[in-house]
């Protein structure tokens, strides 16, 4: 099967419309990840190829040919996976679910791939029966792809899903909005960290990482690190704590890049000189703002563990687009 991206990015025809299959109701199977996609798209030679999958695969055969009619008509079907079927698949028991097929203009499609690619928030709201849709894109989901049939309506989705989006989650969820039924699809990549530099510090982060459900991925030299920098999405980390000179050459191509978040550690003297000498480079006082150094919010961390602690700490509040300040300070809904 083909990758989801791939298939939603077009191919020879990225005009075309795609078909989509996703999870309008369940019941079973235990927890289940939330945005659950299957696509295919035909191509110039007369070919259905298609990417992702449905509850591990358990759905896959059944929502394939799903997914092929979807190119030109919505609709829904009921599908069951049998105990057996359902715990070779990964699921913890057999379980019902009604399939919501519809098709996605190419351009709508074709953006939903870009975020997938990029690393940004991405989203699908559609009608529930499949014949309006609407892919919502970027950091706050400001680029807008199709219509759910009227302006209140797209309105009221986009305040939806940013309320969902404040929850720093992937989510599928089905909710009335302005006065019509709607299913939800929420994608929001999940931080991967580049840990550059050994040590205690460097131990801590892969394990609060790991609590977070993070990637996590170290990196020694210069060239793998500006490799792996150079090709960040916007939902990569970088964390650097070597203070060799060298690696001004990582940071400096991840301010060009423009993606991610760049943070280094190190003193007051390690940040000054590093400053003077990016400056020195070329780089501008406004591109320096990417960089947040010395990493990490100030909690009174001494241990390298709560040291790690800090430093996620500021990577969620920058994705989050919040100002960090204690709970019992604020005034908006705790946990949105």
């Amino acid at each position: 099967m083909t990758e989801l991206s791939e298939v939603l990015a077009g191919g020879d025809d990225p005009a075309a419309p795609v078909g989509v299959v996703r999870v309008l109701a369940r019941h079973g199977f235990g927890v289940v990840e939330p945005g659950q996609l299957l696509a295919a798209r035909g191509t110039l030679m007369g070919e259905i190829v298609t990417g992702g999958d449905l509850l591990r695969g358990a759905l896959d055969t059944s929502a394939t040919e799903l997914a092929r009619t979807a190119l030109s008509a919505p609709g829904t079907q009921e599908a069951h996976v049998a105990e057996d079927d359902a715990v070779a698949a990964g699921l913890a028991c057999a379980g019902g679910a009604t399939l919501l097929a519809h098709p996605l203009p190419g351009d709508a499609a074709a953006a939903l791939a870009r975020g997938f690619t990029q690393g940004v928030p991405a989203a699908l709201v559609s009608t529930v029966d499949g014949t309006a849709a609407l892919v919502l894109v970027g950091a706050d989901l400001a680029e807008r792809h199709g219509t759910l049939g009227s302006t209140d309506l797209d309105t009221a989705a986009a305040e939806h899903l940013a309320g969902l989006l404040r929850r720093g989650a992937t989510v599928t969820d089905r909710a009335e909005l302005a006065g019509t039924d709607v299913l939800v699809d929420l994608w929001v990549p999940v931080p991967s960290l580049l840990v550059v530099g050994a040590g205690a510090l460097g131990e801590a982060l892969a394990a609060q990482a790991a609590v977070l459900g993070w990637g996590c991925r170290t990196a020694s030299t210069v060239a793998e690190t500006t490799a792996a920098v150079e090709a960040f999405t916007d939902a990569d980390v970088l964390v650097l704590l070597d203070h060799d000179p060298a690696f001004d050459e990582a940071l400096l191509a991840g301010l060009r890049h423009g993606r991610g978040f760049l943070g280094a550690l190190g003193s007051r003297r390690t940040q000054a000189a590093r400053r003077e000498r990016l400056l020195a480079a070329g780089i501008t006082e406004a591109q320096l703002a990417g960089i947040h150094g010395p990493v990490g919010l100030d909690l009174g961390a001494r241990t390298p563990a709560e040291t790690a602690v800090s430093v996620v700490a500021e990577v969620l509040a920058v994705r989050s687009g919040r100002d960090p300040g204690a709970l019992s300070a604020g005034g908006g809904q705790i946990g949105a």
